[in-house]
């Protein structure tokens, strides 16, 4: 005679881990961004609005959000391009510069910023050839952008390479038999696999190159209007003891991060579907 038993799980029931769940995300996340907005809050709308379209601020905005733009797109490209090479090729050191892709995840930023001034500078050891071409490497806007491309690089492979282990050459093949081009194969083979990922990507370099800070004011100027970024300004607004202009400047860079991450998230979702369709 058998008896149906009910087997426990090996993580405790629903009830005990909504809870945790949510007790985890309101003391981490929803708890220090609702201070946040009553921080901002404390001041009037109008000179909250005032904060907001401040020359120095919307400079601010442009440098951070427009260099991580930029870097995004560079380390999408780059980022599928190396982990295409890392996964479909075998080469002399490749399980070394399979673990360099995951040093800037340990490297502390200030050292990713010492690293890049002493490359990059004038007297450093590439920049000193730039020099003399009238090519200025750091101290101004393109040295953002690579402070942000190096911090960001390895979003962009770890994300993609799974995938790309997971793509069966035999479906190339296949393709090539039927008479597709590499770049049909490319269009109509690869890329539909890819792109959820590519997507995904292109989302986390986003997201790391608008917050980031140590590596970025060592090659940069850090001037106001020009070189400033975001979160120096808000560090600046801090050392000025002006915390709610702090955390006005902040609400806006969060929002604006919000709206773009939500963006990618629905073309994400529009993608997954159009596969399945």
């Amino acid at each position: 005679m058998s008896s149906s038993r009910s087997h426990a799980g090996v993580l405790p029931g629903f009830g005990l881990s909504l809870g945790i769940t949510l007790t985890w995300l309101s003391l981490i996340v929803l708890l220090p961004l609702a201070a946040l907005v009553l921080l901002a809050a404390e001041q009037p709308f109008e000179r909250t609005l005032a904060i907001l379209t401040d020359a120095r601020t919307l400079a601010a905005y442009r440098l951070s959000l427009g260099g991580a733009l930029v870097a995004a797109l560079v380390n999408t490209v780059a980022g599928l391009l190396v982990a295409w090479v890392l996964v479909r090729y075998e080469f002399p050191g490749r399980k070394l510069v399979d673990g360099l892709i995951d040093l800037p995840f340990a490297l502390p930023t200030a050292v990713a910023g010492i690293a890049l001034s002493a490359v990059y500078a004038k007297n450093g050891w590439v920049g000193q050839w730039l020099e003399p071409l009238g090519v200025r490497a750091v101290y101004n806007t393109t040295g953002v952008v690579l402070a942000m491309i190096l911090v960001s690089l390895p979003f962009a492979v770890r994300t993609v390479q799974p995938l790309i282990e997971e793509l069966e050459p035999e479906l190339e093949e296949a393709a090539a038999c039927l008479g597709a081009t590499r770049l049909q194969t490319l269009r109509r083979v690869v890329l539909p696999v890819l792109l959820p990922g590519v997507l995904t990507a292109f989302a986390l370099c986003l997201a790391k190159s608008a917050g980031e800070y140590g590596s970025i004011i060592f090659v940069s100027s850090n001037l106001p209007g020009r070189t400033e970024i975001a979160p120096l300004l808000i560090m600046n607004r801090l050392e000025e003891f002006n915390y709610s202009a702090a955390a006005v400047v902040a609400i806006g860079m969060l929002l604006i991060a919000f709206v773009a991450l939500l963006a990618i998230n629905l073309l994400q979702a529009w993608t997954r579907r159009s596969q399945e369709a």
